[in-house]
């Protein structure tokens, strides 16, 4: 497909490309096992607060991307489970995330493989990152065996990325690291490890509590105080009558 073809006729292509792929699906490739669901939360409630951070670091979730293939009328499709694309400016892909339309490609896709999951062919979907995208950032997670590995590409090929010192594999350009944690993979930002909505919510309840606490002994301490002057005035007042 051509990509210097006029925009509407490329909207019009790619859309119905992503059409024919979702009529293609099989009920199977909906069935999502439990792990990788909870790994989807995981990275996406993380990189929501990186993105507050750095407005500029977009994410998305199962969406299809598609791309020219040389010269073939249809265009090469992926779904990674996350992706995260760099842009200054707000993203808008609905349905099907094409790079012809798209101002910027796929700077880092997440997999998370289950065995008992026939979603994809995870051994095609990296071929395609990696010969045909050319993504810079690749990480795959199998949860069952508690396995992550972080690649990064260097203009040929992936290489993995190997721990540092604390065990964090890092992501220099985002800022970001990511690191298995109880059987998860977690991701840091400027060196801090990225709170999930639960950690967030006790962390929230314990300084509410913190805070109640406070308030009563400040305001024990200010009737401690208002006695004290009470009994002050109470001794200035009988010093005046002996006198």
């Amino acid at each position: 497909m051509r990509t210097n073809l006029p925009r509407a006729i490329l909207e019009v292509h790619y859309e119905s490309a992503a059409q024919k792929y979702l009529r293609s699906l099989k009920p199977e490739n909906h069935m999502e096992a439990t792990p990788q669901a909870t790994q989807r939360e995981i990275t996406l409630a993380s990189l929501a607060l990186v993105h507050e951070r750095r407005p500029e670091v977009q994410f998305f979730n199962e969406l299809l991307v598609q791309y020219s293939v040389g010269n073939r009328h249809k265009p090469g499709q992926v779904v990674p489970d996350n992706m995260v694309v760099v842009h200054s400016e707000p993203i808008h892909a609905i349905g099907h995330y094409s790079l012809a339309l798209q101002p910027v490609a796929p700077f880092w896709v997440m997999e998370y493989v289950s065995k008992s999951s026939e979603r994809k062919d995870y051994v095609v979907s990296m071929r395609k990152y990696e010969e045909d995208l050319k993504v810079p950032y690749y990480l795959v997670f199998y949860p069952e065996n508690d396995e992550l590995t972080l690649f990064r590409h260097n203009g040929t090929k992936y290489l993995s990325v190997l721990p540092d010192g604390v065990g964090l594999h890092a992501v220099p350009e985002l800022e970001m690291a990511v690191s298995l944690v109880d059987g998860w993979a977690r991701y840091w930002f400027r060196g801090e490890m990225l709170p999930l909505p639960g950690e967030l919510l006790r962390s929230l309840d314990r300084a509410n509590r913190e805070t109640a606490r406070q308030r009563v002994r400040a305001d024990e301490a200010e009737q401690e105080i208002a006695l004290l002057r009470a009994e002050l005035q109470a001794l200035r007042d009988t010093g005046s009558k002996a006198s």
